[in-house]
């Protein structure tokens, strides 16, 4: 099977309570075919558009990725529609952890469906802790993040049996890899 690494280190994007799909990715750009690569490449430049305009970029203008490799958000990231392209434009724009208190469970499932994503519970409100643009480390495999400013160390809920999924890049590459179908 294909690894990751499961050590993410990188500056954080901070969100709070229900976060919807229409906010991480607007449907005015759910025309773009994630498996055609110059869209995908594209749909990561749109990743969270439409949050309000007095939020930071998450992606700059102009750009097609995120200098933000991790959101930390509150409960029920991902609520709303049941869009695929949700967690698919995060992962184009280079994110590759969302740790909220909660998700909507559709949002989830497509996180470990696409394997774009690790999506990582915590009990504690992190986002009320950390900020947009401080440095984070998390170890997915010890289920900690680590505030790199002040040291202190957050203990979150282990990703179990979804992590080799998302290794492999997804629901079917992790069926292929593993000879459940053929390749």
């Amino acid at each position: 099977m294909k690894s990751r690494s499961h050590i993410i280190k990188g500056l954080v994007y901070v969100l709070a309570d229900n976060i919807d799909t229409d906010l991480i990715i607007p449907a005015k750009y759910l025309n773009l075919v994630p498996t055609i690569p110059a869209e995908y490449r594209e749909l990561g430049s749109y990743a969270l558009a439409g949050l309000p305009d007095d939020m930071p970029k998450y992606v700059k203008s102009g750009c097609f990725e995120t200098e933000f490799p991790i959101i930390i958000a509150g409960k029920n990231f991902g609520c709303g529609s049941s869009r695929e392209h949700a967690p698919i434009s995060l992962g184009a724009a280079g994110t590759r952890v969302v740790i909220a208190e909660s998700y909507a469970r559709i949002f989830f499932r497509n996180c470990v469906a696409t394997g774009e994503l690790y999506p990582v519970e915590s009990s504690s409100r992190l986002c009320d802790i950390f900020k947009t643009g401080d440095s984070a480390e998390i170890d997915i495999d010890t289920n900690i993040i680590k505030r790199v400013s002040t040291g202190e160390s957050f203990k979150l809920m282990p990703t179990g049996a979804i992590t080799p999924v998302i290794d492999a890049g997804g629901i079917f590459e992790y069926a292929r890899q593993s000879g459940m179908i053929k390749k």
